[in-house]
């Protein structure tokens, strides 16, 4: 092993009774020959469990030489230093090199002889598991090639002469330049490490290290080459095979390393490439191809598991996932940038030559690792750069490259992400993305984009797959602030001093020149200029006349004059937030337009004009203070995505929005003056109606098959929502927090259907559980009926929670535990509010059984308790009290689907959890089945009757089936 940590070239493992002899003896010739060796006789005091100082020697020693003697096994010490020496093998790589004296080697690893007799005590005083791990050390150490000093006939100089030359050949190989600065490189190195597991398995594994330029990928991959190289039969590290064209240089590279000849010779790719299969199959291998960026590479140099030796491992670089993932690899590492410690100390160390920059540099080198981002390269680059100069250098140099040009080294190296992009739509998406998507959600981009003709879905998974963007757990496009600059960078590069002819203008003042200069061109695709200044700029719509190509505009606090009639007719994207008119012009003509925003605007009618917008797919008119009534959909039929969100004056609807089939998504919440919301397509998934407090209608829901997400928080003149539990197959989430005049039937009905056949969270306001709940302590724990059945897929759990204060929300965390069955399960964080205070509200839901395993006469325990982002003092909420309902899956849902209902709930909507009881078996069987049979009308409850009894008997399953 080599690290440029490592201290010692040799750590000594012994036992006292060859301290003077042996031991000595060997110490001394290794010091002679000029090695670095650690005995712990002259810097640590031995005790009953060896130290954290000896651990830190161990690690930071190239090899470990252990002086197996008759009675080493006797030394509780010298065993636990064995444990650590053979763990740093296998998470470090380091050399492990056994010496048996006197002592059969067999002895050693199966412990016999002297090594029984110690073992022996060693059961009576120590643990089974401690007693384990040392048998296995002395195993696994007793295995690795070393010395025996009984074939010497004990002829000590020989002998140590001998193991003096195996070590030096052994640490003797060569190892590659790391890194000049190693931060954070080992505990990366020992993540990839256990999944090479060197020495473990001896199938061949393939892993393969992903990331962006710039990550460092290479230097980690040097790092696992010099730890594990010497634990192969054969080793090959081929540098930047991406550069080589020709690739049969590769192959030599690659058959002349592993062979150990410099006579081999390939002169085409294609003899190569047998060459390999034939020659390397029987050796075992470590092999780095660093830095990979097609299928021909993988091709070409034979990279399969059939291509090499037992045991082989082979590692490799790329940006490329997709490659990993044609490759079937065992493992894809995705490499982490530095975190803030990290990257000031690398920064440091270029820009200081030391751990911590000076006083005075603190604040502009904190700026500096922001700007880096966290890579290992840009923080080199930098701290070199800027080394020796002053801070006022330090902050000017930084302003240049986040303000017009990106520093040039840090550039030429993201840049080869772009040059490898061989198709030039997913290269204009890569230039949208840096120049306007950064942060927006991915659906809205990809149909912005569908719009432009890119083929986005295809354009972004391989930008994803090659480490430019990523998606963030809101589902919205993100980019490394290089990378950005970068894509930025390239589009300033084509057209440096002509503005107007940049095809992607996004700096503020360059947008305002053109506008101004009216200079802009055919050349121009896309303008974003969101103006922060209080006093409004002021341009003509002459300006546009000449941008005959843009696709994407953005303007955001800008007054126009003129006619829109000089807008290009290419636009798909047209975002015009805080749009000074009232109302839509008449010239207004864009038919190929995808996503129109002009929230908060003053916009107070939408008029119809003879232009239909069949393309558009994206409305946000939010915030739009004075605006009425929303559009007629008529002629905007294809909208995915509806927002009319705190529109104050909004008192309509039009009733076309039922004609909206693609709607997915419809936000109205915060319409102080909405009354009602008409009837919606029937394929609308999410719907926001949150603080309409005027809220009266509702539509019926007896037809939303595909509703996910309902809210209506804070609805308080709301009594009901008919057929709403109708659709709670695909529902999950209802958010009806506030709505304090929902009628008793309505929400008997929500709850008792939510109990049955619900799938996510139901808030109400209310104060104790529905029936068939049981209240729980969290402090102890509940016997789970012996009726709840081996098919039951949840646990249907009740909070009911208030506050202290009002206006609150906190986060509602819980947690179920199978005090049997040893599992848990999480509830994530969920945000839960209240509306008054001292008001109750009740939480409804269901905890997943996959994970919990629950069966009658399980013992569990519910805890619920509030998070808040701060600290536990703003925390307002308190669980009042927890319930439980155990819910059996197949029966009670569908004898619940044989119910016929009407609109009135109180007389038609009956009780769930009394056919429960009844598959159960309880004790109050007579008299719940004469419930079933009152109700009137349904000749359905027959049938039930007659399921009922065949659950009594052997074959309750096939009456299941027949359900």
């Amino acid at each position: 092993m080599y690290t440029p940590c490592s201290k010692y070239d040799v750590f000594l493992s012994f036992r006292g009774e060859t301290r003077k002899g042996i031991t000595d003896h060997l110490n001394c010739t290794l010091k002679d020959n000029k090695f670095n060796v650690f005995l712990d006789e002259d810097e640590l005091t031995r005790g009953d469990a060896i130290t954290e100082k000896l651990k830190q020697a161990i690690k930071r020693s190239r090899l470990a030489a252990i002086m197996f003697s008759k009675g080493y096994a006797d030394s509780r010490w010298c065993l636990e230093e064995l444990v650590e020496i053979m763990e740093c093998r296998r998470t470090l790589g380091q050399l492990v090199f056994p010496i048996f004296y006197d002592v059969d080697p067999s002895d050693v690893r199966h412990q016999t002889g002297s090594f029984a007799t110690a073992f022996q005590n060693h059961k009576q005083k120590f643990n089974e598991e401690e007693v384990r791990s040392w048998r296995n050390a002395l195993n696994t150490a007793a295995g690795l090639s070393g010395e025996d000093f009984r074939v010497t006939d004990g002829h000590e100089g020989t002998f140590i002469r001998k193991v003096v030359g195996e070590i030096a050949r052994k640490l003797k190989k060569a190892c590659l330049n790391v890194a000049r600065n190693p931060v954070g490189i080992d505990s990366r190195v020992q993540e990839i490490s256990n999944y090479l597991d060197v020495g473990g398995s001896n199938d061949v594994r393939i892993i393969g290290i992903w990331g962006m330029g710039g990550l460092g990928k290479t230097t980690i991959a040097k790092a696992i080459f010099n730890n594990y190289q010497h634990m192969f039969d054969g080793t090959c590290f081929l540098r930047n095979v991406r550069e080589d064209k020709k690739l049969v240089d590769s192959q030599n590279i690659l058959l002349s390393n592993i062979l150990r000849s410099g006579n081999i010779k390939v002169s085409t790719v294609d003899e190569g490439t047998e060459e390999i299969k034939t020659r390397l199959g029987y050796i075992r291998v470590l092999l780095i191809i660093d830095d990979i960026d097609c299928v021909t590479h993988i091709n070409t140099l034979a990279i399969k598991r059939d291509s090499f030796g037992p045991g082989s491992r082979i590692v490799i670089t790329t940006r490329d996932e997709h490659l990993l993932q044609t490759l079937e690899v065992d493992k894809i590492c995705s490499l982490p940038a530095m975190n803030k410690d990290e990257a000031l100390e690398l920064l440091s160390r270029c820009a200081f030559r030391k751990n911590y920059p000076n006083e005075e540099y603190l604040e502009v080198s904190r700026e500096a690792v922001d700007y880096c981002g966290g890579l290992p390269l840009a923080l080199e680059a930098v701290g070199s750069y800027l080394r020796t100069k002053t801070t006022r250098e330090w902050a000017s140099a930084l302003n240049k490259w986040k303000r017009s040009q990106p520093c040039q080294e840090i550039h030429k190296l993201l840049k080869v992400s772009y040059d490898g992009l061989t198709d030039g739509q997913v290269k204009d998406i890569f230039l949208d993305i840096s120049c306007f998507f950064v942060g927006m959600n991915k659906d809205r981009v990809m149909a912005i984009l569908d719009g432009c003709d890119c083929n986005p879905a295809i354009g972004i998974r391989e930008l994803h797959e090659r480490c430019v963007v990523t998606v963030d757990l809101e589902s919205n496009l993100m980019m490394h602030p290089l990378t950005r600059d970068t894509g930025r960078e390239i589009v300033r590069a084509k057209s440096p001093k002509k503005l107007g002819s940049r095809c992607r203008l996004w700096d503020h003042e360059d947008v305002k020149h053109v506008l101004r200069k009216q200079c802009g061109t055919e050349e121009i695709e896309g303008i974003a200029l969101d103006f922060p200044e209080a006093d409004k700029l002021s341009f003509s719509t002459e300006a546009f006349r000449n941008m005959r190509s843009l696709r994407l505009l953005k303007i955001k606090g800008v007054n126009f004059t003129g006619h829109c009639d000089h807008l290009s007719e290419e636009l798909r994207w047209l975002s015009l937030s805080e749009f000074p008119l009232q109302a839509i012009p008449e010239d207004f003509n864009q038919p190929n337009v995808v996503d129109i925003d002009l929230s908060c605007s003053n916009i107070q009618v939408w008029k119809n004009s003879n232009v239909s917008l069949e393309k558009l797919k994206f409305l946000n008119l939010g915030y739009c203070d004075h605006l009425k009534e929303s559009p007629d959909f008529t002629r905007i039929p294809n909208i995915e995505r509806l927002i009319l969100e705190a529109c104050k004056s909004l008192s309509k609807i039009h009733h076309s929005v039922v004609q909206l089939k693609n709607l997915k998504y419809f936000s109205v919440a915060n319409c102080k003056n909405l009354q009602e919301i008409p009837d919606l397509p029937t394929n609308l998934e999410i719907l926001k109606a949150d603080e309409c407090i005027a809220l009266e209608k509702m539509p019926n829901f007896s037809e939303m098959s595909s509703m996910v997400e309902l809210h209506l928080n804070h609805s308080p003149k709301l009594t009901e929502i008919l057929g709403l539990h109708k659709s709670f197959n695909t529902v999950r989430s209802i958010r009806m927090e506030g709505c304090t005049n929902l009628t008793a039937a309505f929400k008997k009905t929500i709850l008792q259907e939510w109990s049955a056949r619900g799938n996510g969270d139901l808030f109400l306001p209310g104060t104790d559980f529905p029936p068939g709940f049981t209240s729980v302590d969290p402090k102890g724990e509940i016997v789970v009926p012996q009726c709840f059945g081996y098919d039951a897929k949840a646990l249907t759990l009740c909070i009911i929670y208030s506050s202290d204060d009002s206006q609150s929300g906190d986060s509602l965390c819980i947690r179920v535990a199978n005090r049997t069955k040893h599992t848990e399960f999480f509830i994530s964080p969920m945000y839960a509010t209240v509306i008054n205070r001292h008001e109750s509200y009740i939480w409804l839901g269901h905890i997943s059984n996959n994970e919990l395993k629950v069966n009658g006469g399980d013992k569990i325990n519910v805890g619920a308790h509030f998070l808040e982002h701060g600290s536990t003092d703003n925390i307002h909420l308190r669980v009042q009290k927890i319930g439980v309902y155990l819910e059996q899956e197949k029966l009670v849902n569908e004898l619940a689907n044989f119910i016929t209902r009407s609109s009135e709930y109180d007389e038609d909507v009956k009780d769930v959890s009394l056919m429960q009881d009844q598959v159960g078996l309880s004790s109050e069987e007579n008299r719940s089945r004469k419930r079933l049979r009152s109700i009137p009308g349904l000749k359905e409850m027959q049938e039930i009757d007659a399921l009922i009894n065949s659950c009594m008997d052997k074959e309750k399953q096939k009456a299941i089936e027949k359900l």
